[in-house]
C-alpha cells in the first residue's frame, strides 16, 4: 500500500512560484508518481560520502529529470498563459523566442541536411477549425431558420 506524500501539493505550488503557470491534475499526478519513485528508492540505500552513493544519487536524479520530461515538457502539455494573464514564450533557438501558441500550432518542419530548417507548417488548433466549423453551420441555420426583418 503506497504512503500518502504532498508531493502534488509541493509540485502544484513551485509550478505556480517559480513559472506563474498551473499545471493539470493528470500531469500533476504522473510528475509526481515520478518524484515519489525516486523518493522510494532513495530513502535508506546508499551511502553519498561514497563515490559510488554520489553517482547512484545522480542517476536517481537524471532518471527523475528524462522521466519528468518525458511526462510533461511538451507543449501540450503547457498553458498558453502564465496566471497573470501573460502570453508564455519559449526559447527555440539561442536568439529566438516562440509564444506557446504558436508552437503548439506548429504541424510540419523540413530541415536541409544540415539540420537548419528550410519550411515549417503553422495551423490553428484542430478544436478551434472544428469550433469555427460548427460556428459557420449554425450560423447558416440560424440565417435559413430565422432570417433576419
Amino acid at each position: 500500500m503506497a504512503t500518502k506524500t504532498n508531493t502534488d501539493q509541493i509540485l502544484r505550488t513551485m509550478f505556480s512560484r517559480l513559472l506563474r503557470v498551473e499545471i493539470d491534475v493528470q500531469l500533476e499526478a504522473r510528475l509526481a508518481a515520478v518524484i515519489d519513485s525516486v523518493m522510494e528508492r532513495v530513502t535508506g540505500n546508499f551511502d553519498l560520502e561514497t563515490v559510488q552513493g554520489q553517482n547512484t544519487f545522480r542517476a536517481l536524479l537524471c532518471s527523475m529529470v528524462v522521466h519528468g520530461w518525458g511526462n510533461g515538457m511538451h507543449p501540450f502539455h503547457n498553458p498558453k498563459a502564465d496566471q497573470d494573464g501573460r502570453s508564455l514564450e519559449v526559447r527555440v533557438s539561442k536568439d529566438i523566442l516562440m509564444g506557446m501558441e504558436d508552437l503548439q500550432a506548429l504541424r510540419y518542419v523540413k530541415k536541409d541536411a544540415q539540420g537548419r530548417v528550410r519550411k515549417a507548417l503553422f495551423e490553428p488548433d484542430q478544436n478551434l477549425r472544428v469550433r469555427q466549423q460548427i460556428d459557420e453551420i449554425l450560423g447558416e441555420v440560424s440565417q435559413e431558420k430565422w432570417p433576419e426583418p
